[in-house]
């Protein structure tokens, strides 16, 4: 993308995101009917995701499913450039912690964390709410995208609470940095690994799924407790993040325990409330 239509879009994307909500989410029924009816964004990618993840649904419940994922889409993406802008009171108000202590009793004891989650709920506004929560440094790994000034945009608006941004190839460089400092490193635990490293499959909605070994590594190596982050959609606008401890010693755990175990909080998240999974993403791309 060329400087001036960069700007351009960033512009038009600020001024969405100063619009109140009631106003926010009337675009964003606008989007959904745009993604949902006339370029039907991805719509055989979820299709196909929905049969293969839930065979004993019929096709009348799958399509239900798949409706309310495009409106819960389109709010992501309202949300999201929503971030720009928004006042840490609103944030607060939409998105908070139930018991945000089970994460401070590691830090109080001068632990730092893994924190694991992945594309369900507001994933976006988990990041930027846990900086306004805790005085310690909150990482935030991500994968750069191609487009430096959206990578810059993005990355500006996700640490606007204190954040710090790590690109995923620095992520052990940046924790030696914090190696003194208790911090929290978030990572979304449901991408999918390139071929060349897609090592380890696991049986994940039905189907041989390949899952980064990332966060058992990292929590191995330093011995950090592995938190999942559980973010569950109260209402339109209003999220609730659950902190569950799955491994409080990793050197101890066996080898793909902590993968399983968040792997598997995932999934049950899912098969309670399927439409609020990012479904139009290519998960199953490879097979062992």
């Amino acid at each position: 993308m060329n400087k001036g239509l960069f700007w351009l879009t960033a512009f038009f994307l600020h001024l969405i995101s100063l619009l109140p909500f009631w106003l926010l989410y009337l675009f964003s029924d606008l989007l959904f009917f745009f993604l949902y009816y006339v370029i039907r964004y991805r719509r055989k990618v979820v299709q196909t995701n929905l049969a293969n993840s839930f065979p004993e649904k019929t096709l009348k419940e799958r399509c239900g499913i798949e409706k309310l994922f495009y409106s819960y889409l389109a709010d992501i993406i309202s949300e999201s450039v929503k971030s720009l802008s928004i006042r840490p009171s609103e944030l607060r108000e939409r998105f908070r912690f139930e018991n945000i202590n089970e994460l401070k009793r590691h830090l109080d004891a001068g632990r730092s964390v893994i924190a694991v989650t992945g594309h369900y709920g507001n994933w976006e506004w988990g990041p930027l709410a846990i900086g306004l929560e805790l005085k310690e440094k909150v990482l935030v790994v991500y994968k750069p995208l191609s487009d430096k000034r959206f990578d810059h945009l993005i990355n500006s608006m996700r640490s606007r609470f204190g954040a710090v941004m790590v690109p995923m190839k620095q992520t052990l460089r940046k924790m030696a940095e914090y190696k003194v400092q208790p911090h929290t490193l978030v990572l979304v635990g449901d991408q999918t690994p390139i071929r060349e490293e897609s090592q380890y499959f696991t049986n994940f909605l039905n189907q041989a799924t390949a899952v980064f070994l990332g966060v058992e590594k990292i929590a191995v190596k330093y011995n950090d407790p592995v938190i999942y982050f559980n973010i569950k959609r109260i209402k339109r606008g209003y999220y609730v993040c659950n902190i569950k401890t799955l491994v409080e010693q990793p050197k101890e755990s066996s080898a793909y325990e902590i993968t399983e175990a968040h792997t598997l909080e995932l999934e049950n998240t899912i098969r309670l409330k399927p439409e609020y999974w990012l479904w139009s993403h290519n998960r199953w791309k490879f097979k062992p």
